[in-house]
């Protein structure tokens, strides 16, 4: 897996730690983060989808619900998110490497109230893992390397490369809110 360690510790942007990968390696990066994740959940039970886990670091800005801001999420809930978080750049990425000027956001986030079996939840990290993979097939041979953008503003700039491996290291960054929920989950179960 690549070094998405480094990039939140600000020792490398992301266009160094993806400056000499190919559209082969990144088809690959996302098999290891979407098996990583798999392994995760393996053991989970459908319960444990809904599961309201404890997190005093919950804060979602973004929440529609104020109410919500506070709450911890689900995993059904950080499935969706990472999921729609991956595609959004794999899509984004797509664009940029066939050379299209940046237009805005492209992203679509099931909503996460309706993930509520593990059936649900493998058949969306199955469907999400298809689509970066099309989104990759859709790469010219020659790609726009040279167009680079901020993913947002004051970022450091990235090209293609690294507007997809932006998406999979959102999902690294909540490898461990999963394997807490997990956790908890199971602990609920046994306990």
């Amino acid at each position: 897996m690549l070094d998405y360690a480094a990039l939140y510790r600000r020792e490398r942007t992301m266009q160094e730690i993806v400056s000499d990968m190919t559209v082969a390696d990144l088809h690959a990066e996302t098999d290891e983060m979407y098996d990583t994740i798999e392994r995760l959940i393996a053991d989970c039970v459908d319960a444990d989808v809904t599961f309201q886990p404890v997190d005093p670091n919950a804060n979602d800005p973004f929440a529609g619900d104020p109410s919500a801001v506070n709450q911890a999420w689900t995993l059904g809930h950080v499935i969706v998110h990472l999921t729609a978080s991956c595609e959004e750049s794999a899509f984004l990425a797509a664009e940029m490497a066939r050379g299209v000027p940046f237009h805005g956001r492209s992203r679509y986030e099931v909503p996460w109230e309706t993930v509520t079996t593990m059936a649900q939840v493998r058949q969306r990290l199955a469907e999400s893992r298809r689509m970066l993979h099309a989104s990759l097939q859709m790469w010219p041979d020659q790609p726009h390397l040279d167009y680079r953008v901020e993913p947002w503003p004051g970022a450091p700039p990235v090209d293609a490369r690294g507007r997809y491996a932006l998406g999979l290291a959102h999902a690294y960054d909540h490898l461990g809110q999963i394997e807490e929920i997990v956790r908890q989950a199971r602990a609920a179960r046994v306990g």
